[in-house]
């Protein structure tokens, strides 16, 4: 029945002032741990997009092995006049057809594989890309959400756009030069077109 003590306020203050900042701690602890979780995660599943793609492309080194295959050259040489370049697209039209139907993609069969022009005049592969139409993708996926393979993003091109196409989503994947931008973004800074004669060797 007693009342406390200025000096047992203080005292009870002092706890829950000790209890809130434990509590704050605790809950950014967990928070930056769970980041850190979720990153590593991340870049895990980076990882294996990019093993999985060098593994689907690994026969594909000779760029006839790929025109055997069906892939073919596609938009001559692409590059961007600050941007560095994104190089020659080696299209396989029935695969792209197969994913603007279904939607699906496979990381072990790129629609796309992408070369660069060397100086003695052949090519070199630097990695691959994957596509769908933004018409298509809403057909077979009306949430709105944008595609992604393996935990990366797609990118959006508008139209109209410089390869005369319907608004697509693509996401490029640089498995065989490493890209300092990122493994993943659309232009490559050490790729260049100056080498390109117009044709495949």
């Amino acid at each position: 029945g007693r009342t406390a003590t200025p000096f047992q306020y203080f005292m009870i203050v002092l706890m829950l002032v000790g209890l809130a900042s434990w509590r704050s701690q605790a809950q950014d602890a967990h928070t930056h741990a769970a980041s850190q979780e979720a990153g590593s995660g991340r870049s895990s599943q980076a990882g294996a997009l990019l093993q999985a793609v060098r593994e689907a492309t690994e026969g594909f080194k000779d760029v006839k092995a790929a025109e055997t295959a069906g892939y073919i050259l596609t938009f001559g040489c692409v590059t961007g006049p600050d941007q560095g370049a994104m190089g020659l697209h080696f299209v396989n039209f029935s695969v792209l057809k197969d994913v603007n139907v279904t939607g699906i993609f496979d990381a072990s069969r790129p629609q796309i594989i992408i070369y660069e022009p060397t100086a003695d005049g052949s090519l070199r592969i630097t990695g691959a890309d994957f596509l769908v139409f933004a018409d298509a993708w809403k057909t077979t996926h009306p949430d709105g959400q944008p595609p992604q393979l393996m935990g990366q993003l797609f990118h959006l091109f508008d139209t109209p756009n410089r390869f005369g196409l319907p608004a697509f989503y693509t996401l490029h994947v640089w498995a065989w030069k490493e890209n300092p931008n990122g493994a993943f973004v659309n232009w490559h800074p050490n790729v260049s077109c100056q080498n390109f004669s117009g044709k495949t060797p």
